[in-house]
């Protein structure tokens, strides 16, 4: 787990928090928050996949003929997101050293994976000869594909917000919180997707 969070800043330039070695000592309410909150978003993504497997059990042949996904497509998106993962967690090494410089550097470079990540996404729904009201197998994947699109929308929108914070007027102020939790959202929806690669193209 990512380190959180603290509200002031160490005399050795470190967000306060952390040990000598970086890592943290504390867990911050608003790290605590997002913990509970993550937690009902997999409840959420397990009931899609839940229901997803109840209708490839109830449906024969699945996918049915003509459903053809774009396998070489996934496994590029799913390196970006594997990738994605490594450099976030590089940004929040950086906040716990109090480098704002690092955190903003990594959080770009995160930030463009995860947008190269929609584009191919996008790209893909695009090439696709089904829809989502075609039959039980297009609705399933595209609210599969469609609700973690949002989410990696929805970190991207974040990680913009704490790049904001970093580079703000207030420059100086402790980013650890921010990054840390910024973190959190963005593995799991790292993880998310690895789900959702193998399901939907490996087990298929």
């Amino acid at each position: 787990m990512e380190g959180s969070a603290a509200v002031a800043t160490a005399p050795d330039g470190r967000d306060d928090g952390y040990d000598d070695e970086g890592f943290a000592t504390s867990v911050s309410p608003l790290g605590v928050g997002v913990i509970v909150w993550l937690a009902s978003e997999v409840m959420f993504f397990a009931g899609l996949f839940a229901a997803y497997f109840v209708l490839r059990s109830g449906n024969d042949p699945w996918p049915p003929d003509g459903a053809e996904l774009d396998v070489a497509r996934a496994v590029l998106s799913t390196v970006l997101l594997i990738t994605s993962s490594g450099t976030m967690h590089l940004a929040v090494r950086a906040a716990e050293a109090g480098d704002h410089r690092r955190v903003a550097r990594w959080l770009a470079v995160t930030l463009t994976l995860g947008t190269v990540f929609l584009i191919n996404l996008g790209l893909e729904w695009a090439s696709l000869d089904f829809s989502l009201d075609t039959d039980a197998y297009g609705t399933s994947y595209y609210l599969i594909t469609g609700f973690h699109g949002l989410h990696v929308l929805g970190g991207l929108v974040l990680m913009l917000a704490v790049a904001g914070l970093v580079l703000g007027r207030d420059a100086e102020a402790p980013v650890g919180p921010s990054v840390a939790v910024t973190g959190y959202y963005w593995h799991f929806v790292d993880l998310v997707w690895i789900v959702v690669f193998a399901t939907l193209y490996l087990l298929q």
